[in-house]
């Protein structure tokens, strides 16, 4: 009697198969693999390594700015145009949009690189990409608006922490300098907050030098060459005194008459000052021309000329010499009756 032989089982060779074909499918591609893991580790380190590079620079860069170079400028000038809040504010904005750009572009690279590496058409990804970023920014154009219009402010240093700027929908000291926003304070104390893409103009007022105008009102017969003697006098020993020594630039100037009135002539007097010192030194000079104008006897303000006070003084002995005139004379006494 023979032994019969167990029929093979067709699902042990289907599996058997399988493997083999796994094992070879494993043998003909992980070289390829880990060829092309090492190139992802690579580009990733790589990028990192370029990118942690790349903002120390920048950190640096901006650590230079800050401290600025204000030590080659007069102290006075220095400390004008370059204080040390605005210089702050300004690098670590500029440093900010300087290492978020330097982040974009190098981590964007490693990645478009790996995709690339592991065998991804970027055709239609960079076309996809396109599209929302299209919509995005259709969809925030005024928060873009305001961003690039913050980053133009900062680079071309319109304005600063410190600065008295107009910016047409509002005026006051600024800040606080941002990529969005401008904080400003108004004369009032109120805060105002503006956003970068809406401001169409500027005026900073602490840039350069300001102005400081006088008008000052006199009698009209009053000797203006007199007057003017005794305003430059005013101004000249107000230049001596501190603090105004130093907020004034030149010394005072009478512009001359500015405008003529029926009983009044107005003289205007203007004087070039520190940046955003005008109106304190306006005040102070204001001040010390009516008090010199004062202690030599000019009348400021509306005075009746001459010839009509004297009028307005003979008026009363006029009537009362018209009231005498024509008064009844009082009845003579009758004589008594004998």
């Amino acid at each position: 009697m023979t032994a019969q032989t167990p029929a093979p089982d067709p699902s042990l060779d289907g599996a058997t198969t399988s493997a083999g074909q796994a094992v070879g499918y494993l043998g003909s591609h992980w070289e390829s693999w880990v060829t092309g893991l090492v190139q992802i580790v690579l580009i990733l380190v790589i990028a990192l390594i370029l990118r942690a590079v790349i903002r120390s620079m920048i950190s640096k860069m901006v650590s230079r700015m800050a401290q600025g170079n204000g030590h080659n400028q007069p102290a006075l000038i220095s400390g004008l145009l370059e204080n040390a809040e605005r210089r702050r504010q300004r690098s670590q904005a500029m440093g900010s949009v300087l290492r978020s750009v330097a982040s974009f572009l190098v981590l964007g690279t490693a990645a478009l690189t790996v995709l690339s590496v592991l065998g991804i058409n970027l055709a239609p990804l960079l076309a996809s990409a396109g599209v929302a970023g299209v919509a995005i920014g259709f969809g925030a154009r005024n928060l873009v608006t305001d961003f690039l219009s913050g980053v133009f402010m900062i680079l071309e240093d319109q304005y600063g922490v410190g600065d008295e700027i107009d910016t047409g929908v509002a005026t006051g000291k600024v800040l606080e300098v941002g990529l969005r926003v401008t904080k400003l304070r108004g004369a009032g104390g109120e805060i105002w907050y503006i956003r970068n893409g809406e401001v169409k103009r500027i005026a900073n007022m602490s840039q350069g030098w300001a102005t400081a105008t006088v008008e000052v009102p006199l009698g009209y017969h009053e000797d203006l060459v007199r007057v003017q003697e005794l305003i430059l006098r005013a101004a000249e020993d107000m230049a001596k005194d501190e603090p105004w020594s130093e907020q004034l630039w030149e010394p005072a100037k009478v512009l001359g008459v500015d405008s003529l009135g029926a009983d009044t002539v107005v003289v205007q007097v203007a004087a070039k000052t520190m940046p955003g010192k005008a109106v304190p030194v306006a005040r102070e000079l204001r001040q010390r021309i009516k008090a010199a104008l004062e202690a030599d006897g000019v009348q400021i303000g509306k005075v009746s000329p001459p010839a009509a006070a004297a009028t307005e003084a003979a008026a009363p002995a006029e009537v009362v010499a018209s009231v005498e005139a024509a008064a009844p004379a009082p009845p003579a006494a009758a004589a008594p009756h004998e």
